[in-house]
């Protein structure tokens, strides 16, 4: 067979990931603090980009500034604008005569002795930040420094210590303390780093651990709670015994607990209430970190009419303007320079860009959050007993979207309703088949209502698993034991003989 060469036509469609639709998409399932970080990057390397004041929203006018050529703002504001200035004209006076309305002599009475009586005060307000003499105030300003656990301790040196070379000691300890109080640090390493006998290192230790808050300085938490104990004098032998076997007691194993510590059951019952009364990292309440508040997204709020307003929060939306008038003014300039002109035209098809991405990410996320309302209205009308099992796929068909971009959308964002904060991936749950072959239910609903018969349970009325499938089946839930098991352990929940346990000696304790 002879070869030759030939010429075929073919048409095909792909879909290509363009930097500014990966842009896009990253765009979307950035949270409320990623986004911000994001677009000040993007401001700082684009001249054409500048963020939007809230002072220079549309509708806002400054008084003084010309809006000739330009729409009025409203109907009223020249009448408004009228009305100011006649109020601060000359005109004014004549007028405050004619209706006896004189403003400057409202309060004649009133300031005329606070002055008199107590002029030092009056100079104090006036020298602070939001005084008469000074500019707006930041109530951050006059709260007190809260001192770190560090400086606590440091404080408790010169009393405690005398000598500089057992301040020295004492001071390296300090620097190795974790956030919540323990020691993280061998004490033969830190004899041999300092050059210091071991057994000089163990008598500071001992000397620090004496110090406020109680608990610090402890390697382990059954030496926290000793040393809290030791300084309530409450560290006898049953004491130590039981701290010795701090895991029986996380697995809630009372009986054994019993013959180790040596006491019957009501001595238990007043050991384990002193352990309940102490702190397990005393460190902790010295903690300076700032937490940051979770700024929601979307807001519901109840209309008159018994339906639900959904809105977009304007704090967590980022406002980004194109300055047209500054790539305008540049762009005459640089019309010789090819390199600087498209550099330009760049920077502006960035800008645009952004711009439209973070338009269609607003909408996107108002398009999902109105269409979780409306699956989800009977729980923000009555609550999570009334959660309906929702997955992804029935919201993207609802709106006409993909799956992957729903989820997106849903990852780190908040919806602030009536019944509280949540996170949009809250409102998906599985679904759980009804025992009557009606509708099914919402996994978190069935969790809910196991976590509420537990709670409403007594001691003499525990329910095992199987009795909590059958209270289940008779409201139309089909679920197996196993199933209840595993929601209970995912809620932390003991098994009905820990509960019996546990019921019975704190029913006991009260005197019941």
């Amino acid at each position: 067979m002879a070869l030759s060469a030939s010429l075929h036509l073919r048409q095909s469609q792909s879909l290509v990931m363009t930097p500014q639709l990966m842009q896009s998409i990253q765009l979307l399932q950035m949270t409320h603090l990623e986004l911000n970080q994001f677009i000040a990057q993007e401001v700082e390397k684009n001249p054409l980009l500048e963020f939007q004041a809230n002072d220079d929203l549309p509708g806002t006018l400054e008084r003084g500034e010309s809006t000739a050529g330009d729409e009025p703002a409203g109907d009223d504001f020249g009448a408004q604008a009228d009305l100011y200035d006649s109020a601060t004209s000359p005109t004014s006076e004549r007028l405050g005569e004619q209706l006896d309305a004189d403003f400057a002599n409202v309060f004649q009475d009133d300031t005329t002795p606070q002055r008199a009586d107590a002029p030092e005060l009056l100079g104090q307000w006036k020298s602070m930040p939001g005084g008469s003499e000074g500019e707006d105030y930041d109530l951050d300003d006059f709260v007190a420094g809260r001192k770190s656990l560090r400086e606590t301790l440091s404080e408790q040196l010169p009393f405690a210590l005398p000598t500089p070379s057992d301040r020295l000691i004492a001071q390296h300890l300090i620097d190795q303390l974790d956030d919540a109080g323990y020691l993280q640090a061998d004490l033969a390493e830190v004899a041999e780093r300092l050059g210091a006998a071991h057994t000089d290192v163990v008598r500071v230790l001992l000397t620090l651990q004496q110090f406020d808050p109680p608990g610090v300085f402890a390697r382990s938490l059954g030496e926290c709670l000793a040393i809290q104990l030791r300084a309530r004098d409450r560290l006898d032998p049953a004491m130590e015994a039981l701290l010795a076997n701090l895991e029986l007691l996380a697995r809630r194993d009372f009986a054994t607990l019993k013959k180790i510590c040596g006491v019957d059951e009501e001595d238990l019952i007043d050991m384990l209430a002193e352990i309940r009364k102490l702190d397990p990292k005393p460190g902790t309440s010295f903690e300076t970190s700032v937490s940051e508040a979770i700024v929601p997204d979307i807001v519901v709020r109840a209309a008159p009419d018994g339906s639900w307003m959904i809105e977009l929060n304007p704090d967590a939306l980022p406002r980004v303007l194109v300055n047209q008038d500054y790539f305008a003014k540049v762009s005459r300039g640089t019309q010789k320079n090819s390199a600087d002109q498209a550099f330009l035209n760049e920077c502006l098809q960035n800008a645009n860009w952004l711009t439209r991405s973070l338009d269609q990410r607003a909408r996107t996320i108002m398009k999902v959050a109105t269409e979780i309302v409306r699956q989800q209205d009977a729980f923000l009308a009555n609550g999570i007993g009334h959660l309906r099992p929702l997955n992804l796929k029935t919201v993207a068909d609802a709106i006409k979207m993909h799956e992957s971009t729903v989820s997106r959308v849903t990852s780190n964002k908040y919806m602030l309703t009536p019944r509280g904060l949540f996170e949009l991936k809250y409102f998906f749950t599985v679904s759980i088949g009804s025992a009557e072959g009606g509708d099914s239910h919402s996994a978190e609903a069935v969790r809910h209502r196991i976590r509420t018969m537990i709670q409403e349970e007594s001691a003499e009325a525990v329910l095992s698993d199987d009795d909590i499938v059958d209270v289940l089946k008779k409201a139309g839930i089909d679920l197996a034991r196993r199933t209840v098991a595993k929601y209970r352990e995912a809620m932390s929940i003991p098994s009905s003989v820990q509960r019996r346990r546990e019921k019975r000696a704190l029913a006991k304790a009260a005197g019941f």
